[in-house]
């Protein structure tokens, strides 16, 4: 395996001061990342779920990145439990936008596909972290016509008069992915939910023609 030095870089604190940045570009990571990961065996649920909380707990963000990496990478080998054993307290560390929307793309969109995940669904929504709101919220996005509307308009029902941003953003984001296949049902929720915050009608109505 190709030695990777650790060069001295400057450091600079994330929004929150949740952590530092090596200063690492996401494209290098990625690079690097799949060169690693292709050099190993293929890892079960337990040593990646391990490997991922080991990453987190690491001072630098881009450890962190590198986890979601990781998952992305691997998984086709995580199992039905990994979204509740592992991914709930990976949202709930250290958390912050980008890492809470990395594990969304990585593990949560198609774990959520490819197993039965609306009970934790609900619970996530029901929570009172704001990250795991959010995870949920928007874990059906890019589904198109695949997507349940019905359990969408419900997770963004029960946030609807919430004033904090993560979450407007998020239900705004996923009410604009629905309304690229179906502007009636966005039209419609918008009409009835006159409570939404600014920001999610904002989002909402980029692909409404307004």
């Amino acid at each position: 395996m190709q030695e990777i030095r650790s060069t001295p870089l400057p450091c600079r604190p994330t929004k929150k001061n949740i952590s530092l940045f090596l200063g690492i570009r996401t494209p290098e990571r990625r690079t690097i990342n799949k060169a690693i990961f292709r050099t190993i065996s293929t890892p079960t649920t337990a040593e990646l779920g391990a490997t991922a909380r080991s990453l987190w707990k690491m001072e630098y963000r881009e450890f962190q990145y590198a986890a979601c990496d990781m998952l992305a990478f691997f998984h086709k080998e995580l199992d039905s439990s990994f979204l509740g054993d592992h991914v709930e307290h990976l949202l709930t560390q250290k958390s912050w936008w980008d890492s809470v929307d990395s594990l969304g793309t990585a593990v949560i969109s198609p774990l959520t596909v490819k197993f039965n995940s609306v009970p934790l669904m609900n619970k996530w929504n029901k929570s009172e972290n704001i990250w795991l709101n959010r995870a949920a919220i928007q874990h059906q996005r890019g589904r198109k016509e695949a997507t349940d509307l019905d359990l969408l308009f419900r997770y963004c029902d029960n946030h609807s008069d919430s004033r904090e941003f993560w979450i407007t953003k998020a239900i705004g984001w996923a009410l604009r992915d629905v309304a690229r296949f179906n502007r009636p049902a966005v039209t419609q929720f918008l009409k009835t939910h006159s409570e939404l915050d600014r920001v999610a009608v904002r989002e909402a109505e980029k692909h409404l023609g307004k």
